[in-house]
């Protein structure tokens, strides 16, 4: 097995990737866990391996980002655990949880691909998509329809005879 990418950690707080030889963000370690690409965060200043600490960094950007995964409760109950007796069974149930969890969608995914002939997620994806081009180009003729119609009442008025005062046409 080939060696980890170093990440190093600055004093500065910022992240320099030894590989691609630039500084890089939370999201661009998040793109290397998504990407399942094998690396280490090492501290520039004390030598230590502070992966960890820069992983729970990123979780907490995704749980306040958007749609948290873990509720309140949750994460009140795994902070009761530390410093318990449970705390080692605790962690490696809810690692091995998450195993079996990804392992049964990944079954999952793959008997549907078998019996359907097309990845479930990717399908989903793809009418999604569909969907969001349609929807943008019904709004798009609804905006143009309201910008265009109002224009044309204006046009209308200006292309209008007259109104008759009841006086006779001079001729």
């Amino acid at each position: 097995m080939s060696e980890p990418r170093v990440i190093k950690k600055y004093p500065n707080r910022r992240l320099y990737d030894t590989v691609e030889s630039r500084y890089i963000t939370l999201g661009d370690i998040r793109r290397l866990v998504v990407e399942r690409i094998d690396f280490v965060v090492i501290d520039k200043k004390t030598q230590a391996d502070i992966t960890r600490s820069i992983l729970l960094q990123v979780i907490a950007e995704q749980e306040h980002a958007g749609e948290p995964v873990m509720s309140r409760d949750f994460l009140s109950q795994v902070i009761r655990t530390y410093g318990g007796q449970m705390q080692n069974v605790v962690g490696s149930y809810l690692e091995q949880s998450l195993k079996l969890f990804n392992s049964q969608q990944r079954e999952m995914r793959d008997r549907v691909r078998s019996v359907v002939g097309t990845d479930p997620v990717d399908a989903v994806a793809q009418v999604a998509q569909k969907n969001f081009q349609r929807w943008r180009a019904v709004q798009d003729d609804i905006f143009r329809t309201l910008l265009g119609g109002g224009r044309m009442r204006e046009r209308d008025e200006d292309d209008k005879p007259p109104r008759e005062t009841g006086a006779p046409p001079h001729g």
